[in-house]
């Protein structure tokens, strides 16, 4: 039991690294709090730095949720190393180290499906790229990619469909103002400036 609670608490930690955050800094750029949309992600580090640097973020933060799911599969199995990846997406939104005000999680959900099941990778990540780059609008691609992968969660097992669907309606209550643009049709688009 004591090993269940040392993952999921670790889990949780690596998840509320604020990447994005902590490399701007390092990179002299501005407080990505006070930027943009004010969120610590990749979108909002492309506003300040550009492609490459957004891009940078967006693998460490896919990486802390590899992580975690690799420390909960070494434990007990898929299914938990899935729940851990949900934790640690949790820690991304909700970092106890910036008063439970984080991301997004669409960049640490894409590091939960690498660790768990490649083939939903890439049938998000296609998914994404087709709509983000035909409509310029990412927030669409990423609802979808909610919708999606509770169902490629539960064609895996029930048990990894699970924590699937939570991951998917955590991400999509955190996008819920996207949403809301998306309906209105007044979401901005991307800008897609490689360096900045």
């Amino acid at each position: 039991m004591i090993f269940y609670v040392f993952a999921i608490i670790v889990a949780y930690l690596l998840g509320s690294i604020p990447m994005g955050l902590l490399f701007t800094k390092l990179m002299g750029k501005d407080d990505l709090r006070k930027v943009g949309s004010g969120n610590i992600g990749a979108t909002n580090v492309m506003r300040v730095g550009g492609l490459r640097m957004a891009g940078l973020v967006w693998i460490l933060d896919m990486l802390k949720a590899i992580v975690a799911v690799w420390i909960g599969w070494s434990i007990a199995g898929v299914a938990f190393g899935a729940w851990c990846g949900f934790v640690a997406i949790v820690g991304h939104c909700y970092p106890v180290w910036l008063k439970f005000h984080g991301g997004k999680g669409i960049s640490s959900l894409f590091g939960v499906l690498l660790a768990v099941s490649p083939v939903s990778f890439l049938v998000c990540g296609i998914e994404w790229l087709l709509v983000a780059l035909t409509s310029g609008i990412s927030s669409l691609g990423a609802v979808i990619v909610f919708c999606l992968i509770p169902v490629l969660g539960f064609a895996i097992s029930c048990s990894v469909g699970w924590p699937f669907l939570c991951i998917g309606l955590l991400c999509m209550w955190r996008h819920r103002a996207n949403i809301s643009r998306l309906v209105s049709g007044t979401e901005s688009k991307i800008e897609w400036k490689w360096k900045k």
